[in-house]
């Protein structure tokens, strides 16, 4: 397999002295940790995927998770449920798998539009070893023709909650058709966005000349795209390794570029498809010339309040390399440190190297340390997880959620400025406060 050529990009736009991703320096942490698990993803993801059903095997503690993430459903029947392991599932009194099947096939029953069951594990079951593997191709035999049945986990021992996406769209690739190897090049959007932030995307794809475009998850099960050695692929979102190694299992490609944040992360993202596609650059900078303006006007609105203010990014999500890069490039932010659950080198080499030199990364998690070293820089702003925010800002920080970042639409040029807003708005409220 030849590798591609690296994406020319647009780095040369934003002002920083450029180093080596593998030369940077990371604080490794491991101790006490304070996330959600991956049945968080379960939220967005039944949104996106409109005729799947996600049925997790957990406790009730797993139920309130799920209720208490979704908020109340009023209106809608949501597509998602938990098989609630009883005592007698953990003691052995029962057997598991025959519970299950019982569940499945009464969920089946009252909901026939599902197309997609997704069997989705957690820390009970995988503490009592249920194979939750087995199970789906056991009960997808036996309902084979009317509902694909796969299985990931969700659990969150080890793992923090976008990992569940990761999961569950690795769970996909090996339904994805093959694609024609003599067939022309196509190109896969990897990774759940808003429809609406997914449509402004394939538009400019189209405006570009890019046709055959797909995206992984589909809105429909049934229109999953296909992968081969002619797909090259664009990660959406910087959480999806296990996707990653599974689509280049199957042959393709992936085309190295900044996340789409920001104006410059966005047209960064979009030059990578261009280049790899043949698109002449005259034709990509017209294409892109209004969408990136409107961006860098919206994000003038809150770059006054952000300017040279310091941030400090506690792991959460795995967004946080570049949120940090398009916070510091476009808006002028000082971030002080940024920590991730998580980083791949690989997939944040070009958002690496567009940190700042003086910037401290840190791996992994060990929460009373972290917090130590908050209040040691005395950050302007500190995203960290729900959990944090209160006790931080009882000490006198203004915090930002960590998971309002993976909940809002934040991708793409038209909601460049959107984004800007969510880290305006506590330093914003912190000073009315004042008053």
């Amino acid at each position: 397999m030849n590798a591609l050529p690296p994406s020319s990009g647009c780095a040369s736009d934003l002002a920083v002295k450029k180093r080596p991703s593998n030369q940077t320096p990371i604080l490794r942490e491991r101790g006490q940790r304070e996330v959600f698990c991956g049945l968080t993803g379960i939220i967005w993801l039944h949104r996106k995927m409109q005729d799947a059903f996600f049925l997790v095997v957990g406790s009730r503690t797993c139920a309130h998770l799920l209720q208490s993430a979704a908020g109340v459903m009023i209106f809608a029947e949501p597509r998602f449920a938990t098989a609630i392991m009883e005592e007698r599932d953990l003691a052995g009194m029962v057997d598991a798998q025959d519970e299950l099947d019982r569940v499945v096939g009464r969920l089946l029953e009252r909901r026939p539009d599902i197309s997609t069951l997704f069997l989705v594990g957690s820390c009970p079951s995988e503490v009592i070893k249920l194979d939750l593997a087995k199970a789906a191709e056991r009960l997808g035999a036996k309902h084979a023709g009317g509902v694909r049945i796969l299985n990931y986990s969700g659990s969150g021992i080890e793992t923090t909650f976008t990992q569940g996406e990761d999961a569950c769209l690795a769970s996909l690739v090996p339904e994805m058709p093959a694609g024609d190897p003599n067939g022309e090049q196509e190109l896969l959007i990897v990774g759940s966005l808003p429809d609406i932030v997914e449509d402004q995307f394939l538009r400019l794809f189209e405006q570009l000349g890019i046709n055959h475009v797909g995206a992984l998850p589909a809105r429909k099960s049934g229109d999953l795209p296909s992968v081969g050695p002619n797909t090259r692929y664009l990660l959406a979102q910087p959480f999806l390794a296990e996707t990653a190694m599974a689509l280049e299992g199957r042959g393709a490609q992936r085309l190295d570029a900044l996340f789409p944040f920001g104006a410059e992360g966005t047209a960064n993202w979009l030059r990578a498809a261009a280049d790899a596609f043949g698109i002449d650059e005259m034709h990509f900078n017209n294409v892109i010339a209004g969408p990136r303006e409107r961006a860098k006007r919206a994000i003038e609105h809150s770059a006054k309040q952000l300017g040279g203010k310091r941030i400090s990014f506690l792991p959460d999500s795995q967004l946080e390399v570049p949120l940090a890069r398009f916070l510091n490039q476009e808006l002028g932010m000082e971030p002080v440190e940024v920590g991730t659950p998580y980083l791949h080198r690989k997939h944040l080499a070009q958002e690496l190297e567009l940190l700042p030199e003086s910037v401290r990364l840190s791996e992994g998690q060990h929460v009373d340390k972290q917090l130590d070293r908050v209040r040691e820089d005395k950050p302007d702003l500190t995203v960290c997880g729900l959990g944090l925010a209160n006790p931080l800002e009882a000490e006198g920080f203004t915090t930002k959620w960590a998971i309002e970042l993976v909940f809002s639409p934040i991708h793409g040029f038209e909601q460049a400025g959107d984004l800007a807003e969510l880290f305006a708005r506590p330093l914003r409220r912190r000073d009315v406060l004042k008053v």
